[in-house]
């Protein structure tokens, strides 16, 4: 890897293209380097997570919404289309769109793969729109499943190294700002565009795709899973833009009406943004992690460690009142995102919202706690969120920052990279109960690491009653022979539901 300085440059500095960030990431995308067996063999398993989730959510109010809006446009004339999650491959339409319904289904459970370094991020939001344009183009420009695995595996790399090394949440700016460039350039990879392109293609998804956090504080809303979905449509124009020769602004990041010098950091800020060296593999999606649990990947580790804590001690869950409090010690990122740093007295609210409630770890910890399991949706449910006595606990649940769990949430070493923390559980009498996780037990250094044999099990874990068996079965075999793919083959990467499910709700109206 090599470290790229980045800093903020007055326009008569007339900075060079080959020295701006957004060039250097179209160098990495355009760089013709294979794709390890191992990188390939992990894109394999995120997508089928992906559609793990999806299934999960097909019924889910922002989907049938997103799908309603997807299906309402006709396929583009450039090509054949793109398919739908939840529908048959032959209903298609324009790949914008389908990266818009399909990354809306993904997102929706908050229960794909994560990154978490200076900023955080879903790098899995990156394969809807990569998958879309591939299947919209295979037949014209001979794309299978060689030029989708590279693809995403560009989109992987750019959104982890510019997680790495930008924070965007510092400013209140939602981390969907690395999601567009990363998305772009994952599909520059996937159709083999020169570096010019890309380069144009990344500045318009920037530009494009900055706003602000509003959408993860207080009363979350259900645009927290359009957002993702929203940079990997924006993506996609962005680069049929950029190959019609249309241009952005530039410099994009480093220019003094720029991203940095007034989003970001400002005009005295700078940054190291490690890239791969011509010729070096994209390997970022190797240090990325899926979830065992439907919930904000901070609280993952939270979940398993409540669980252990359930087997451990009977005589507390048996008895919640004995417990005068709960002090989570945990990361800067942890207890202001979704503990009680974060000020929201939504966290405590038994009537939020689920995408609330999938932001407080003191819900989440309370309930795990509680009942030694966590269901992505039974956990949610408004009569388990009410329950008098996990109301009164999880008021005692609180949350500080350790400066040690801080400076381990931060490492880039994979080996102490941490997103747990230390639990301190006060009785009534004065005992206390000590335990602390470093890491969830599906994370590749925890207890239970996922492998293919675990993503297979949650596919068909979530997509039960949602799929038919047949069709279950038909998705695997097709998902697992990604990198094989020929053109022909690309449309059999979605998921049909079951006859009558989609049926059984109401297709909202809307202008189009």
């Amino acid at each position: 890897m090599q470290l790229h300085h980045v800093r903020v440059h007055r326009s008569e500095e007339n900075l060079a293209r080959p020295d701006q960030l957004a060039w250097k990431i179209a160098e990495v995308a355009a760089d013709p380097v294979e794709v390890t067996d191992e990188v390939a063999e992990m894109v394999v398993n995120r997508v089928i997570d992906n559609a793990a989730v999806a299934a999960a959510s097909l019924t889910r109010g922002p989907i049938i919404a997103a799908r309603a809006q997807a299906t309402a446009h006709p396929v583009s004339v450039g090509g054949e289309g793109a398919t739908v999650f939840g529908l048959e491959p032959a209903r298609r339409t324009s790949p914008e769109w389908a990266a818009w319904a399909n990354g809306v289904a993904v997102r929706e459970l908050d229960f794909h793969d994560t990154f978490l370094a200076a900023d955080y991020s879903h790098p899995g939001d990156n394969i809807p729109p990569i998958v879309a344009v591939a299947q919209h183009l295979a037949s014209q420009r001979g794309l299978g499943g060689r030029e989708v695995v590279r693809g995403i595996a560009t989109g992987y790399e750019i959104q982890v190294d510019l997680v790495k090394a930008i924070s965007l949440h510092k400013h209140k700016i939602d981390h969907v700002a690395h999601l567009g460039p990363s998305a772009a350039a994952g599909i520059g990879t996937l159709l083999g565009l020169d570096r010019e392109t890309i380069f144009q293609a990344v500045g318009q998804a920037l530009h494009t795709t900055t706003a602000t956090r509003q959408s993860r504080k207080g009363e979350i809303s259900t645009w927290k899973a359009h957002a993702p979905a929203f940079a990997g449509k924006m993506a996609v124009e962005a680069v049929d833009r950029a190959m019609r020769g249309q241009t952005s602004p530039v410099p994009i990041y480093e220019g003094e009406d720029g991203v940095i010098a007034w989003l970001l950091d400002g005009p005295d800020a700078s940054y190291e943004v490690p890239l791969p060296e011509a010729g070096e593999a994209k390997r970022a999606i190797l240090d990325t992690y899926t979830k065992e649990h439907s919930a904000e990947y901070q609280a993952q580790a939270w979940i398993d460690l409540a669980r252990r804590l359930h087997r451990e001690h009977p005589e507390i869950v048996a008895d919640p009142s004995r417990i005068a409090s709960v002090v989570i010690h945990t990361s800067h990122h942890t207890h202001y995102v979704i503990g009680s740093g974060a000020n929201d007295p939504q966290k405590y609210d038994p009537d939020a919202s689920r995408e609330t409630l999938d932001h407080s770890i003191p819900f989440i910890f309370t309930v795990a706690l509680q009942d030694g399991t966590w269901h992505h949706v039974d956990s949610y449910s408004p009569e388990r969120a009410g329950r008098p006595d996990t109301v009164e606990l999880w008021r005692r649940v609180t949350t500080v920052e350790d400066p040690e769990w801080t400076r381990r949430y931060h490492s880039l070493d994979i080996g102490e990279k941490a997103f747990g923390g230390r639990v301190v559980i006060t009785l009534e009498g004065g005992e206390t109960i000590v335990d602390e996780i470093a890491v969830a037990d599906a994370h590749p250094l925890g207890a239970r690491p996922f492998g293919r044999e675990q993503y297979v099990e949650k596919f068909r874990t979530l997509a039960d009653g949602v799929l038919e068996a047949a069709e279950i079965d038909r998705f695997l075999d097709v998902a697992q022979r990604l990198p094989e793919l020929g053109p022909d083959e690309l449309g059999g990467l979605t998921i049909v539901a079951a006859s009558g499910v989609l049926a059984r709700f109401d297709t909202p109206r809307g202008i189009f």
